[in-house]
């Protein structure tokens, strides 16, 4: 079976780089529209090189902004959305530190990023993919959201936890519409600032652990995850619904 998105309508967020760029990609060659979304505009024209994606900075913090932006899309193809990627999100800079530490705006901003703009996404799509009988719905967690986090950040490894119950929530909510929700949830992958941070915090020694304890002894590509995704939104996971794929090698 050859997997294709011919007119089919996806929306990517966080797509400016790493998973997110990596997935609009892929759909993107395989046939779809695509409209991807980033709150840096540099980075958001690069991954729209590709022919198929149509690029828009939209600061997603703003529900209203994220909201507005769903709508545009639905203007721009005449339907609703096809698939819906909800990849925004990350640490926002920060690093670990001790709770009694860690002001309210930072913990406020990763939620802001990872949970309440897929909460505000799903919100504005599920509208129109109720009237159209169908959708997929796609949430980027982390291993993370299953446990504790390797990067020790009390909001991250909370907000991806909210990912995963937003996913299983919203499962059995539009199931009857003929929509799905589900989530990747992927391993460690170095794809950005971030995760170079952090790898190189443990060292060679630390890295060396980190890469035997899964099982294939390699790390991840953000093409792995894009696979996963792609996956998730095609026909052959027709009756696959709030489901938590971890996509990490073999822990």
């Amino acid at each position: 079976m050859q997997i294709r998105f011919d007119d089919k309508t996806v929306a990517v967020t966080g797509a400016g780089h790493g998973f997110g760029r990596a997935i609009a990609r892929r759909f993107a060659s395989l046939g779809a529209r695509v409209f991807a979304t980033d709150v840096t505009s540099a980075t958001i024209a690069e991954t729209a090189t590709v022919e198929g994606i149509t690029a828009q900075v939209v600061d997603l913090r703003d529900r209203g902004a994220g909201a507005a932006w769903i709508a545009g899309i639905e203007r721009a193809t005449g339907g609703a959305i096809d698939v819906l990627v909800n990849n925004a999100g990350g640490v926002a800079g920060q690093t670990n530190r001790p709770i009694e530490d860690v002001p309210d705006a930072d913990w406020d901003v990763i939620f802001d990023i990872g949970v309440n703009a897929a909460f505000a996404l799903c919100r504005a799509a599920a509208p129109g993919m109720k009237r159209s009988g169908s959708g997929r719905i796609v949430n980027i967690s982390s291993g993370a959201g299953l446990q504790a986090s390797l990067t020790g950040i009390q909001a991250y490894c909370s907000a991806k936890h909210a990912v995963v119950g937003l996913t299983r929530q919203l499962a059995h909510e539009l199931g009857p519409f003929g929509i799905t929700v589900n989530s990747v949830a992927p391993g460690f992958i170095r794809t950005n600032v971030a995760t170079e941070l952090q790898w190189d915090s443990y060292g060679p020694d630390g890295q060396r652990a980190l890469v035997d304890r899964i099982a294939m002894k390699r790390l991840g590509t953000a093409e792995d995850i894009a696979n996963a995704v792609v996956f998730f939104a095609s026909d052959l996971s027709g009756f696959v619904n709030g489901q938590i794929l971890a996509v990490d090698g073999g822990r």
